[in-house]
């Protein structure tokens, strides 16, 4: 097994370091918050990822995993160093922010007196590993003996433990054959389950993660201009994405429309995708980005538009909103679509009563002009119009005779298009869905 340590306690460092140990390789983890640290060594998640907690406190029982603050401890430990970093979008510029990866690497270069293995997994713009590659050698005791590989993570929000132990690929981007074998050995189980392996250079690697969340962001997007067509000719959104889902060169997954994407990835790496071409002076062949990017943030405003529609006016209405995240089984709500459109809703004089199953904590961090409310079917108490916005479970299986004496109008405006229609409508509902026909005047 491996000696193995993991270069930041984000949601990427903390999954990949407890699936690792989990795996039987020994991990130290480093992060420069104490705090974080120390809650970590205690077994506490600091973000909601079905099955983490548990994987990560049996590995702090067995032992395999331990966490510091200490960059000596860190390169004195491991042969193998995962580096999981954040690059947020850059708060002067759609570009990504790099500060972390560089602080890192400048941090951890001094301390390389043995040869060892840098294994990149953060997104990053093309070009970024052979910089690291070339400072590492340029910057290292151990000079030439320090090798980088680039190692693209591909987790989704919500199954993160799943897409780590059993990846539906592993990328490398390498410069020294040598180290393929190196993690072959730390990916063994994963590649005995038939996980194909690409084998490839630095920028390839560095494009397969962005080139993977742009297409996707580009499909979501593609199926909610469909939506906006929809709504204006009486067509259903949801009966074209299945007609077109069934030719094998387009697939059915992403193209239900609805509010848009959200969360940490797809919005600031198409952003940085954008930025980085821009660069290389090839702006104009991806400008369709800058398209997709507008259309998802455009659901938003037409939402709003929405309620307006239905309310007449929102001054002074109550709102009732499902969800806060920008996904379900997550808490994140980075660049999230249901809680953009609770504070648009807010900000134009509307009382907003807001439930989610494990996001209100990060709500009510931000301070926002917003009613956080624990219990679901409370948040329905006198509510003019309900929205769903983010589709958990739970908004599927509510007892609508309840909910039903709670509110003080049985309408609802489904950002997800996927309520049972027959369901609600049985139980007095008007259910507006979004690029369906039998809803409510397109605007």
């Amino acid at each position: 097994m491996a000696r193995i340590s993991v270069i930041g306690t984000g949601y990427l460092g903390v999954t990949h370091a407890a699936c690792m140990a989990s795996l039987g390789h020994d991990v130290v983890a480093l992060d420069v918050d104490e705090a974080k640290v120390t809650s970590l060594a205690a077994g506490k998640v600091p973000f909601h990822e079905p099955g983490l907690p548990e994987l990560l406190q049996e590995s702090l029982a067995s032992g395999k995993i331990n966490f510091t603050t200490s960059w000596v401890d860190l390169a004195a430990h491991a042969d193998v160093h995962f580096l999981c970093v954040g690059t947020p979008q850059s708060p002067e510029s759609p570009a990504a922010d790099l500060s972390q990866i560089q602080s890192a690497i400048r941090s951890l270069a001094p301390l390389l007196t043995k040869p060892c293995l840098i294994v990149g997994k953060s997104t990053v713009p093309v070009g970024t590993a052979q910089w690291i590659s070339d400072y590492l050698v340029a910057n290292s005791p151990a000079g030439n003996d320090v090798h980088l590989v680039w190692n693209p993570e591909f987790l989704r929000e919500g199954f993160a433990v799943q897409d780590t132990l059993h990846p539906d690929r592993i990328v490398l981007g390498i410069k020294n054959e040598t180290d393929v074998a190196v993690l072959t050995d730390i990916y063994a189980t994963a590649l005995s389950g038939d996980t194909p392996l690409v084998v490839t250079d630095y920028a390839t690697a560095e494009l397969v993660k962005v080139a993977a969340n742009a297409f996707l962001a580009t499909k979501i997007s593609f199926i909610n201009a469909f939506a906006y067509l929809a709504d204006e000719v009486g067509a259903d959104v949801g009966t074209l994405a299945d007609a077109i889902g069934h030719d094998t060169r387009i697939g059915r997954r992403f193209l239900n429309a609805g509010i848009g994407f959200g969360g940490g990835c797809l919005p600031k790496d198409i952003r940085a995708l954008r930025a980085r071409a821009t660069e290389l002076g090839l702006s104009e062949h991806f400008e369709f980005l800058k398209n997709v990017d507008e259309v998802n943030k455009s659901r938003r405003d037409y939402v709003f538009a929405l309620a307006i529609r239905n309310l007449g006016s929102i001054t002074g209405k109550t709102i009732a909103i499902l969800g806060a995240a920008f996904k379900p089984d997550s808490d994140d709500i980075r660049d999230s679509p249901a809680l953009d459109i609770a504070l648009l809703l807010a900000k134009g004089g509307a009382n907003v009563r807001l439930h989610d199953p494990v996001a209100l904590p990060q709500v009510r961090g931000r301070n926002l002009p917003i009613l956080a409310v624990e219990n679901v079917e409370e948040v329905f108490d006198g509510a003019d119009l309900v929205l769903h916005l983010t589709e958990w479970k739970l908004y599927r299986e509510l007892d609508l005779q309840s909910i039903s004496e709670r509110v003080a109008n049985k309408v609802i405006i489904d950002g997800r298009n996927c309520l049972d229609l027959a369901l609600w409508s049985s139980a007095g509902w008007q259910v507006t869905y979004l690029g369906k026909p039998g809803s409510q005047s397109a605007l």
